[in-house]
């Protein structure tokens, strides 16, 4: 039999494979998501999140030195607050002297090339748990909005990158890249969380923050996990009200919308692999069901595969330390 194409000969061996792969997955890739506690000497892990800590600033700051030392270089901060700061204006997510804005100066010190990328949204600052002001027990989009831009303004005051606005709320973005036009902060960028489902794949994040709903769910502003054209009008609109980067949240689950985001937007998209997927690879290979090493590589190239060119994933020091031993 005389076949004149034969697949299989570009798999014959792992150096012809490496040759035409389409997909190459680096440490240019990714965001490591970090979370920072109060106090001093504070090291405490995330039951939920095997291997992923609580911090405090001091041992922040030596963990993103790590984390340059390994390739990677951008973060996403999330900060855990004392009870008693929180209420339900969400001002202390734009004080001066708030652990978000000395945990961004005190980065930015250390390593001042990491991109250093805080999330914008006021859950882990509301008694309510809840992404915005509530009043009768409805969030309320346009004072949410103001709040977000004096966060934002706050944060690049302090000397972050991008703000990175995790909230859903409408026209946040516009009202973000306006202020920080008219305060002179024309190089911060905005990586807006476009397309955030409503997804039960949060847990364990709201488990490391404190940060879960203290009545009723987030479905009144993160979106419906059925539908697919609301993401790319979502997309759309934030790339229209200046978004530099778009991110799509949660990762594997959705990678049919960054893959129909590849095929129509022309700003870098980004991916982030939540808290969910990571506890999950991470609970079948403590049981022997999955390699965790081969897992964690193959999970992270199918998102870049889709169309991501930026994968925020808590698997971002694990896989830079598999990807160059």
């Amino acid at each position: 039999m005389i076949l004149y194409n034969r697949n299989r000969r570009l798999r014959t061996n792992q150096a012809i494979r490496d040759l035409v792969r389409e997909t190459t997955l680096t440490t240019n890739d990714f965001i490591m998501p970090i979370f920072i506690a109060e106090g001093e000497n504070v090291k405490e892990e995330i039951s939920s999140m095997p291997g992923i800590y609580r911090q405090s600033l001091d041992l922040t700051v030596k963990e993103v030195k790590e984390l340059w030392s390994l390739g990677i270089k951008a973060v996403n901060i999330y900060v855990k607050i004392n009870e008693n700061l929180k209420d339900n204006t969400g001002k202390e997510a734009w004080n001066k002297d708030g652990l978000m804005q000395k945990s961004i100066k005190a980065i930015k010190n250390a390593v001042p090339e990491m991109v250093i990328m805080p999330d914008v949204a006021l859950d882990p600052y509301s008694i309510y748990g809840h992404d915005g002001i509530v009043e009768d027990n409805k969030i309320i989009n346009d004072l949410t909005v103001d709040a977000l831009v004096k966060m934002s303004l706050s944060h690049a005051e302090a000397g972050a990158d991008f703000i990175a606005p995790s909230d859903m709320m409408d026209g946040r973005v516009a009202a973000i890249r306006e202020a920080l036009e008219e305060n002179g902060f024309h190089e911060v960028g905005i990586m807006s969380y476009a397309a955030k489902y409503a997804s039960s794949y949060y847990g364990p994040f709201r488990d490391a923050l404190g940060s879960a709903p203290g009545f009723g769910d987030k479905k009144t502003y993160q979106m419906d996990y059925g539908n697919s054209k609301e993401a790319i009008n979502e997309t759309l609109k934030d790339i229209e009200e200046g978004a530099d980067i778009v991110m799509v949240k949660p990762g594997l689950p959705y990678l049919d919308i960054v893959s129909k985001l590849n095929e129509i937007v022309d700003v870098p998209i980004s991916v982030f692999q939540v808290s969910g997927e990571y506890a999950m690879i991470k609970a079948a290979a403590k049981n022997g069901w999955l390699d965790n090493d081969k897992i964690v590589i193959e999970s992270l190239t199918c998102i870049k595969r889709a169309g991501a060119s930026l994968i925020s994933t808590y698997f971002a020091k694990e896989a830079a330390k598999l990807l160059n031993p």
